[in-house]
């Protein structure tokens, strides 16, 4: 931020005074506390973090108390602090087939092994509003988030208490040959997204941490326009589960694998009709998507897009916008938009200055040569406007 002129201090402290007032609000409610909302917005904070590249329930939460419920501010102020942090390792990567499940759901197949898990989802509800809970009493509602505060996390949901091995569909289409099987992984390191610009063009790998924190409006849109066939895309959902899975690290110092700690995810697997090629027989193929906690719909968005900017990868023609990786990841942060965007409320007073004594002249030339052409021997008279 810049200021362009001096004097302004006095007034951006009394701003910051208001701004305080109104995250209040009334003084005769009580003050939304963090843990309320991180309990009972658990997915606009499942957002913060995605988006914010940290996963911090806590941090999250205090980030849209502070933030007043803005959650592209929160989660600029989410990744703001995650700068601070120090690098302490590298985890393994997230073995999501291990894995205490909340959901599972399959489009594609009515019977998957392991069965299908419902859920808690907002796909079956009425979207009508529920004024009941304008009447649920305070109080009541105190005492009923106090006992289940004193409750495990996971048993709220129904989860079960570790986790188990529940085989990806995506792994039975590829034992069958019918999918593509993805190639192994070199040894090469991977690029970091949060400590290092991004670049084009940009590997599979770099392009899913790009989208993985991409704004979710802005993949929602990107993946529809697929889907309305501004891409070569015939999606079907495979398989979308959300759970609890485990962190793990293998500390060189120690040379064996240690567990540190469940992070909730959810994660999509599209698939995605293919032709073949000269070198490929006609198959499936794969987008792939995952968020913190509860965002599903970011998931599936992200798994459309991640499959639309593999086109030059599959030697699929160029014929949308969801398929130019400049043009989608360059967009898609939404800190830097936002900043880019609201940076047009500072102070602009030389620039515009400048172009309004530009637009001046210019117009001085205009009569100037219009008067010019005007005075010449036979030139056409103004035409008039007849009466009716």
């Amino acid at each position: 931020m810049y200021v362009a002129v001096k004097g302004g201090a006095a007034a951006i402290e009394s701003s910051w005074r208001l701004l305080e007032a109104q995250r209040r609000g009334s003084g005769s409610l009580a003050a939304l506390s963090v843990s309320q909302i991180r309990e009972q917005l658990s997915l606009a904070v499942d957002r913060v973090m995605s988006e914010g590249s940290l996963f911090d329930p806590e941090l999250a939460a205090l980030a849209i108390k502070q933030a007043s419920g803005d959650l592209l501010e929160a989660i600029f102020l989410l990744r703001a602090y995650r700068t601070t942090l120090p690098r302490l390792g590298y985890a393994l990567p997230l073995d999501t087939a291990r894995i205490a499940l909340l959901r599972r759901i399959s489009a594609a197949f009515k019977e998957v092994p392991g069965g299908q898990v419902l859920g808690a989802t907002y796909d079956y509800t009425q979207r009508l509003l529920d004024f009941a809970l304008l009447a649920e009493d305070s109080l009541a509602t105190q005492a009923t988030v106090s006992t289940a505060a004193a409750q495990p996390n996971a048993g709220q949901f129904g989860v079960s208490d570790a986790a188990s091995t529940v085989p990806r569909i995506n792994d039975l289409l590829a034992n069958e040959g019918l999918l593509e099987t993805p190639l192994p992984a070199d040894d090469a390191p991977r690029a970091d997204l949060t400590r290092e610009p991004l670049m084009f063009p940009a590997d599979r790998a770099l392009r899913l941490q790009s989208l993985a924190r991409a704004d979710e409006g802005w993949l929602l849109g990107m993946g529809y326009s697929t889907q309305r066939g501004y891409a070569n895309s015939h999606p079907f959902a495979g398989e979308i589960r959300r759970g609890f899975v485990s962190v793990e690290m293998l500390p060189d110092e120690l040379g064996f694998v240690i567990d540190i700690g469940d992070l909730e995810v959810t994660e999509c697997q599209m698939i995605n009709q293919f032709n073949g090629n000269r070198e490929l027989p006609p198959q499936f193929t794969q987008g792939y998507g995952l968020a913190f906690g509860g965002g599903e719909r970011k998931a599936m968005a992200m798994a459309l897009v991640d499959r639309a900017l593999r086109a030059d990868e599959l030697g699929e023609p160029h014929v949308a916008p969801a398929q130019d990786e400049e043009f989608v990841l360059s967009h898609g942060d939404n800190v830097e938009a936002s900043g880019f965007v609201q940076h047009l409320k500072l102070p602009h007073y030389v620039d515009f200055q400048a172009e309004l004594e530009l637009v001046r002249n210019l117009r001085a030339h205009h009569a100037e040569a219009a008067r010019s052409l005007a005075d010449k021997p036979g030139a056409p008279s103004q035409p008039t406007q007849e009466l009716a």
